[in-house]
């Protein structure tokens, strides 16, 4: 495993920010989500040593984070998410000093800082002084100074931020890159969830704290409940009410509608109803939930523990 925690707490005064968190982490692209205030960026601080925790265990890469803390950050690379940068000093002398940092020898350093600057984008701006780039520029290197020491993981902490639509694609595009063409291990932080759908197999998602939903995204998609997309013909406003009194949830969009089927409630009771509506079903296809839905779901369920561990 790369991340592996066991009933880890992390607190702030009488805040619970992480509570008796327990997660696994594989190899590939992982998304790190929950609104603002979840714990992802706890999480991320205590895994690299920035934060000590109160309460159990944790290890990155098989070493443990209470004993090993050097030897952690000397084979990860961590994408912040503020800014931290050395004032006057410019982006290959900054990424250098990075790659020294975690042990690099600083020719090497300066060498892969040249690389890993036109990697990113910034190769005709690696002489500027750093604290003349745009915001768009100062996220790529962050992500620069994350990568100039070839790391085995990366932990990208609201990569996107602040960019540009051009920018904000590009980044996306770079991350994906790394995960699947240069075959990195990234566990992707972000509130975003079109960013975190766009490059991430696999999810985990924190809310007050607590692990709430831990999967592979597209199982989790099509898991839990029936969801069928229709178009009918007829008396649709007593077919709707008619999967109501059913207890189903239903939406619509002119002669279009999607049905939540109650857990265990077979698709024939939806064929059942529109015979006695006398509603003809044109169309009916199996749906899925979105990412935005399994998101507000685990987001509600404030009090609940592990809503998915598959």
């Amino acid at each position: 495993m790369i991340i592996e925690t066991n009933e880890l707490t992390v607190k702030y005064g009488e805040l619970r920010a992480l509570d008796t968190v327990d997660l696994i982490i594989g190899e590939g692209a992982v998304g790190l989500l929950g609104p603002n205030g979840a714990g992802k960026t706890t999480l991320l601080r205590t895994l690299l040593g920035f934060q000590k925790s109160d309460e159990g265990k944790a290890s990155v890469l098989g070493l443990d984070i209470k004993d090993k803390q050097m030897e952690i950050r000397r084979r990860v690379g961590y994408m912040p998410e503020m800014d931290c940068f050395i004032p006057g000093i410019s982006g290959v002398s900054m990424v250098s000093y990075m790659g020294q940092l975690c042990g690099m020898h600083r020719l090497d350093a300066l060498q892969r800082s040249h690389e890993i600057l036109f990697y990113v984008g910034l190769g005709e701006a690696r002489y500027r002084e750093v604290q003349t780039y745009s915001t768009g520029m100062k996220q790529r290197i962050k992500l620069a100074g994350a990568l100039v020491h070839d790391p085995e993981i990366l932990l990208l902490d609201e990569p996107t931020n602040g960019m540009d639509p051009e920018g904000h694609e590009e980044m996306l595009v770079l991350i994906s890159d790394l995960a699947y063409k240069r075959n990195k291990n990234v566990l992707f932080c972000s509130h975003l969830l079109q960013d975190v759908e766009r490059v991430c197999k696999d999810i985990r998602l924190l809310n007050e704290g607590k692990l709430r939903v831990s999967g592979d995204l597209k199982t989790l998609k099509q898991e839990a409940e029936n969801i069928y997309r229709l178009r009918v013909k007829g008396d649709v406003l007593a077919f709707i009410e008619a999967l109501k009194l059913k207890h189903c949830r239903v939406e619509t969009d002119k002669d279009n509608l999607k049905v939540w089927l109650p857990e265990k409630t077979p698709l024939k009771r939806i064929f059942e109803i529109a015979y006695q509506r006398k509603v003809q079903i044109r169309h009916l296809s199996r749906s899925e939930k979105s990412l935005e839905e399994i998101f507000m779901e685990a987001v509600r369920n404030n009090n609940g523990d592990l809503d998915a561990n598959l």
